[in-house]
């Protein structure tokens, strides 16, 4: 089993998604998404590192670029990603078919005209609202947009289908930690540290094995902060 933070946006849970709990086990299409285009940008704790080899499978309306990372995961690449490089290069490129790429970016839920994206099934060990804080960067203009650095979450046990609150603060969506079987992830990694589990020879799932459900989400509470260093 690995962990996985998902950010699951509040204009898709709203249009296409079914809300969830603690526990239950779900199937979702994911893609790796730039993270600075995700609210303004900002994320830390919930960035994921994917590592292997990119390819192209068939989907329902055509080719779908994926990438199957290393220990199991596969998500979906936007048409044109940005900042997916082969591993062997340094640089900026977009990644093609038989590239083996390492990137590090915000996993996101993609339920929105997701016909053919591959799906990824995990258990939800943890659920946390995003609370997004906004400006208008003109007064009067209306342009609201969000500030990377007014950002909280709050635990909750199931995800709202509706998201709501003012111009200037609102709910904006989930981070969900999704254990996903078969695959091993940078947070799995960093939680069997925090839990004193030798790195030599750690199975991956055993940071998960006889803590309770509410235990163990209070426990991923602590791996999912709010905003992080300006700037991503």
């Amino acid at each position: 089993m690995g962990l996985w933070h998902v950010f699951y946006p509040d204009w898709q849970m709203e249009c296409c998604g079914t809300p969830f709990s603690l526990g239950e086990e779900v199937s979702w299409p994911l893609l790796l998404s730039d993270a600075d285009e995700v609210l303004g940008g900002g994320w830390h704790d919930q960035l994921s590192k994917i590592v292997g080899p990119v390819a192209d499978i068939r989907g329902e309306e055509g080719a779908v670029r994926v990438v199957r990372e290393e220990t199991g995961l596969l998500v979906a690449l936007r048409q044109h990603p940005v900042g997916l490089v082969p591993a062997e290069e340094p640089g900026e490129g977009e990644a093609r078919p038989g590239d083996r790429i390492r990137a590090v970016g915000l996993l996101t839920v993609e339920t929105h005209g997701s016909a053919g994206l591959p799906e990824v099934r995990g258990r939800v060990r943890a659920i946390q609202v995003v609370t997004q804080g906004f400006a208008d960067p003109a007064p009067g203009s209306g342009a609201w947009e969000p500030v990377p650095g007014e950002r909280s979450l709050r635990s909750v046990d199931t995800c709202p289908k509706w998201f709501g609150g003012g111009r200037s603060r609102s709910d904006a969506g989930a981070v969900v930690t999704l254990d996903v079987p078969g695959t091993d992830s940078w947070l799995s990694h960093a939680v069997r540290e925090a839990c004193g589990i030798p790195h030599e020879g750690a199975v991956p799932g055993a940071e998960t094995e006889g803590i309770p459900a509410d235990a163990l989400a209070a426990l991923l509470a602590t791996f999912s902060r709010g905003a992080g260093p300006r700037g991503g």
